[in-house]
């Protein structure tokens, strides 16, 4: 389990080296936007972001002074630093198929598969409710699932059957083949994570 001083130190060190790039190169690689005041726009699980650059400082345009989980942040400036392509046009990948990922696949069980069978696998309509809240788009795979884009260049699908009397409910997360150039595996799991437990949240609302 990381602590928030190994997030401090990554936060760090991406920042250090985006530092050192230019605005323009960042932002046709990740697909995020600049404004006319030299920083990023970025929206995320439904947030929108201002990053400053090069000081790369976030900022929560609904609510500026909500302060922003800081893995969520290293999470999106190690997004920003990939160095990977858009790949979201060929197929569809399992985590496992994601290279160097079979160690942090129990981690990726754990904080999506998981949660997202429990809370949603006998509650089918609310997971449609959610996901069309959160941007997703439905997609004719599982009795539930949804396409959402995330970051710019890495799109994920998110697909759920029912359980019932005889069989527990089963879920999967898909991934673009181009989420393994610009998220690590870890990246990937806590990617995953964030996506259902902001669906959780939502449902209870």
């Amino acid at each position: 389990m990381a602590r928030v001083d190994d997030y401090v130190a990554a936060r760090s060190l991406s920042v250090s080296s985006l530092s050192t790039e230019k605005i323009t190169g960042i932002s046709e690689r990740s697909g995020f936007e600049v404004t006319g005041e030299g920083a990023f726009e970025v929206s995320f699980l439904n947030r929108k972001f201002r990053i400053s650059f090069p000081e790369f400082i976030f900022t929560d345009l609904s609510d500026p002074e909500k302060e922003i989980p800081i893995q969520e942040q290293v999470l999106i400036l190690h997004y920003m630093k990939g160095k990977g392509i858009d790949g979201s046009g060929g197929s569809w990948i399992a985590y496992r198929e994601i290279p160097g990922a079979s160690f942090y696949f129990s981690s990726f069980v754990k904080r999506a598969i998981d949660p997202l069978k429990k809370v949603f696998g006998n509650n089918i309509e609310t997971l449609k409710r959610v996901s069309i809240l959160l941007g997703g788009a439905s997609i004719k795979e599982g009795d539930a699932g949804f396409e959402f884009l995330l970051f710019p260049k890495v799109p994920l699908r998110l697909i759920l059957w029912a359980g019932d009397e005889e069989f527990p409910p089963e879920a999967n997360i898909l991934f673009s083949p181009s989420v393994a150039g610009f998220l690590s595996p870890e990246d990937v799991a806590w990617l995953s994570g964030m996506l259902v437990y902001r669906l959780i949240s939502l449902s209870y609302q």
